[in-house]
């Protein structure tokens, strides 16, 4: 990381800025560890006391490494609202491709074209990466074919993309691999068998055991794409194709649990579409699924949506429950 500029303390016993930076952050560090139960990376601790004694700022930490090569791998990174250059960017791509970790954030980072593209680089074909949170990074319909491919070709299951800008032509590219995947469960279905509709997928199971690799394959448990300009505006046909691509997987997935659509102006035709899917899939016997639409619809639509689906709650979280 840059190098802070040490200086001395304002007042005489008072440590310098850096030291207080850097105190503070090994309490919140310390903390944090205490709250999740998880154990203090010694390597971190040292380093950090190592810049608390010699009144340096710390040069660099080194949080992702080679798979089994850590005495403290990381399960979970967050990196939120943070610029970075790059070359840093290029480093956290190819760290992720050796990295133990199941679940990156990084949202409120805004990318553009490169930056994101040497994100998308190293989860391709990332077979221990579980969920990835990109909300309000900035990403445009370009970036829907690779979050498609991405998304098919990892064990990616939970996928938030809250606040950005996909539209209509990157949300249709993002679901096509998922629906083609279920039209060709239809056509073939003793060799593309899909789990049993009344067991949670095989994946939620699997993320208990962190040392077994995820299953891969084009399918969602979790989806957000609140606020990302997915509308009628563009007059091209866009929303309806992506509504075609939406119901077919509320429809068929027995993988999708969660889908979140807020903030987008889909329509009253889009919407009850949606309302069908939903009955459909009741009649189907699939999981319930969680799904939210802006109430910018009729009335009767938004209650009967509601109905069909279980009531949505993002700040709701399930893994911590079952622990108990």
């Amino acid at each position: 990381m840059p190098r802070v500029k040490e200086g001395k303390g304002s007042a005489k016993g008072t440590p310098p800025p850096v030291v207080q930076s850097l105190q503070k952050f090994l309490k919140t560090y310390e903390k944090h560890c205490a709250c999740s139960q998880t154990a203090v990376c010694p390597a971190v601790r040292r380093d950090l006391k190592s810049s608390i004694a010699n009144e340096q700022s710390l040069r660099r930490s080194c949080l992702l490494e080679l798979t089994g090569r850590t005495p403290c791998p990381f399960t979970t990174l967050e990196i939120i609202d943070c610029q970075m250059d790059q070359w840093s960017l290029g480093r956290l791509g190819k760290a992720l491709q050796f990295s133990g970790l199941h679940f990156l954030v990084l949202d409120y980072c805004r990318f553009g074209n490169e930056e994101i593209e040497r994100i998308f680089s190293g989860l391709e074909n990332n077979r221990k990466l579980q969920g990835l949170s990109l909300r309000y990074c900035g990403l445009g319909p370009g970036s829907g074919p690779r979050l498609g491919f991405i998304t098919s070709q990892s064990a990616i299951c939970e996928l938030y993309l809250d606040g950005n800008d996909l539209q209509c032509s990157g949300a249709l590219a993002l679901l096509r691999p998922l629906v083609e995947y279920l039209e060709m469960q239809e056509k073939d279905p003793p060799a593309t068998a899909a789990p049993n509709t009344g067991n949670p997928p095989r994946l939620l199971h699997k993320i208990k055991n962190k040392k077994r690799l995820a299953e891969a394959g084009p399918w969602l448990v979790k989806l957000h794409l609140a606020d990302n300009g997915i509308d009628g505006k563009g007059g091209e046909g866009g929303l309806w194709e992506f509504t075609r691509m939406l119901t077919c997987l509320i429809a068929h997935s027995a993988h999708v649990r969660e889908i979140d659509l807020g903030n987008n102006a889909l329509g009253e035709t889009a919407a009850a579409a949606v309302l069908g899917a939903l009955r459909a899939r009741k009649t189907g016997r699939l999981p319930v699924l969680k799904i939210t639409v802006t109430p910018q619809i009729s009335s009767d639509t938004f209650r009967s949506i509601w109905k069909n689906s279980k009531k949505s709650s993002t700040t709701y979280k399930k893994k911590k429950k079952a622990k108990n």
